[in-house]
């Protein structure tokens, strides 16, 4: 098992576990993820996230993850880190309904359910996965000094950028850029 590999604890790897399971039952109705293979989830939704979660700063750090849609980055940090505090911002309001029952067992996550341009507090990272860059706008460097995206091929804007490839995959990098 992939997860096996991060240093998790047995407690870690059972909230992974329940998040995956909670995932497959709204995805029936709600459409969260194309991805309904183990597998593929645990490489491409929940590796991907730990490998991001291991790269940032050690100590508490209060992160957005713009554009959670199912989760991720955000909730496998928030377990990793259980020292960081985790703000989901999701825009499609059926998507916070799901986080927000998502992170109800863990208590340093909270979900906004607003676009991250209505968002008006500071925070030390802004993660995400999904969201392309022009999308991000302003919100890279409006919400927080720090920035560490999941994306493929496309390359970041501006300079000061540092691109790590994802050891699972071709095309699949982690982009960061810190103050």
């Amino acid at each position: 098992m992939l997860c096996e590999d991060f240093d998790l604890s047995a407690e870690q790897l059972s909230a992974l576990e329940a998040h995956w399971n909670l995932l497959l039952r709204w995805n029936r109705t709600l459409n969260l993820t194309t991805i309904d293979d183990w597998q593929e989830a645990e490489v491409r939704h929940y590796a991907e996230s730990l490998f991001l979660g291991e790269h940032l700063p050690a100590g508490h750090l209060r992160i957005a993850d713009v554009g959670s849609g199912a989760g991720f980055p955000g909730i496998p940090v928030a377990i990793l880190r259980s020292d960081c505090e985790v703000t989901l911002i999701e825009s499609h309001q059926r998507k916070a309904v799901f986080l927000r029952e998502a992170s109800r067992p863990l208590p340093n996550v909270r979900v906004l359910a607003r676009r991250a341009e209505r968002v008006s507090e500071r925070f030390d990272w802004l993660m995400s996965r999904a969201v392309s860059y022009k999308d991000l706008g302003e919100a890279l460097g409006k919400l927080a000094p720090g920035a560490a995206l999941l994306s493929g091929a496309e390359e970041p804007p501006g300079a000061g950028w540092i691109s790590i490839p994802l050891p699972w995959g071709r095309n699949r990098f982690l982009r960061v850029r810190s103050t």
